[in-house]
């Protein structure tokens, strides 16, 4: 069998521009190699997103904005978290063999427990228990389908070494049961910044959406923060935030005359974020066309997550029987 790779997605709204460079890009670039398995993170998101009809949407934003960036459902898998009730099985005998100490120090939980302190509120004010298992489910999602490699960035590593951990206590005790995936950081996934200088997220409120209408596209790029230097001045371009997200779009020699106006002087702001748009919105014009297509066919969306369903539950099934076999419960 071909070596998987599998990229779990939190349901969290209209991508952006960095999502495309940092994860879209360079996952599906994965699947010259590997079978692609990519699933949305819907029981993961009910950490804290309790809203069913905004749940459902979400599902159906992720899964159109995979498939239109790219991704071949019939080349891949591509599968929705809950419709796999193998899952939540599988998630409580990881459970059962996951030190409680090890879940102490998972970075999501205590980053809660430390804001909560310094808010001078109790310790475990609002976090539920989703949040401090988050570790196992996700470790569930890599076993299950005895994935080889996890594309992560660096801030994920500790939840590939959690997976780990967890396999070999169930390894130690009834041998060679379960694979031990390897976490995949991948150099050359390229960051870009956020209209204020800062890494592009919604957290910081400072992205250029993939799929929203051309005005507000066209809007966010305004809004990218530059200095009140005047287009005579000379600039630094490396400095520069505006000229650091134009790079990516900007045929090599148009990004080469562009720097020199830099240096030189005679750049105006104001028109290169026009351009910027521009080439935005072209560089994503098919993607767009697709997304806005699939999001009018929820029947085809519903047909590509039932068929990467049926699939991965044909991958996930034996490894759960012979989990529950080695384990005594079948």
């Amino acid at each position: 069998m071909q070596p998987i790779s599998l990229t779990g997605i939190k349901p969290t709204g209209n991508p952006h521009i960095g999502n495309y460079f940092g994860m879209f890009r360079p996952a599906i670039s994965l699947t010259e190699k590997y079978l692609g398995m990519y699933f949305v993170a819907d029981y993961h998101a009910l950490t804290s997103l309790h809203d069913p009809a905004e749940l459902r949407e979400l599902v159906y934003e992720v899964t159109a904005s995979w498939l239109a960036l790219g991704l071949d459902p019939k080349k891949s898998i591509f599968f929705r978290q809950s419709d796999i009730p193998e899952i939540p099985e599988f998630t409580w005998i990881l459970s059962c063999f996951t030190a409680k100490g090890l879940l102490n120090r998972a970075h999501a939980y205590k980053a809660a427990i430390d804001k909560n302190v310094e808010l001078g509120r109790d310790p475990d004010d609002g976090i539920n228990a989703g949040l401090f298992y988050y570790p196992v489910l996700m470790a569930a999602d890599i076993l299950l389908y005895g994935s080889d490699v996890v594309p992560v960035g660096l801030d994920q590593r500790q939840h590939i070494e959690i997976t780990r951990d967890i396999a070999e206590a169930l390894n130690r005790t009834y041998g060679t049961l379960l694979k031990l995936p390897e976490g995949v950081i991948q150099e050359n996934v390229q960051s870009i910044p956020g209209i204020d200088g800062q890494k592009m997220s919604k957290s910081y409120n400072n992205t250029i959406p993939l799929f929203a209408e051309d005005k507000l596209v066209r809007k966010q790029v305004m809004r990218i923060v530059t200095d009140s230097k005047s287009p005579k001045d000379p600039k630094d371009p490396d400095g520069c935030n505006l000229y650091n997200i134009y790079k990516f779009f900007a045929p090599q020699d148009r990004l080469e005359d562009v720097r020199q106006r830099y240096i030189q002087g005679g750049l105006a702001y104001g028109d290169l974020k026009k351009e910027l748009a521009d080439l935005i919105l072209n560089y994503f014009k098919e993607a767009r066309i697709k997304y806005n297509e699939l999001m009018a066919d929820r029947g085809y969306l519903d047909a590509v997550l039932a068929d990467g369903a049926q699939r991965v539950r044909a991958i996930a099934q034996p490894i759960l029987k012979k989990t529950r076999q080695a384990i005594g419960i079948e």
